[in-house]
């Protein structure tokens, strides 16, 4: 995966910052967005991130997920 690719969550993913749901419980299985971030490094320096790819989906909802999580569009 890299940076600009159209994505769809494909597993059961819940989060609790999902705008309008704040607090509460919210699956974004389904839900499509694009990649704009990879957190593979830091400063130069690789990492190994937990959930090293950013997604934006529709409006101002972001969040980190790991490769297994995603499907490619």
């Amino acid at each position: 995966m890299k940076v600009g690719d159209r994505v769809r969550v494909k597993n059961s993913v819940v989060v609790y910052h999902y705008p309008g749901h704040r607090n509460e419980p919210f699956d974004i299985q389904g839900q499509e967005g694009e990649v704009i971030a990879l957190a593979n490094q830091w400063q130069g320096k690789p990492i190994s991130a937990n959930f090293p790819i950013l997604v934006k989906f529709e409006g101002r909802f972001r969040a980190h997920l790991r490769e297994d999580e995603l499907e490619l569009l």
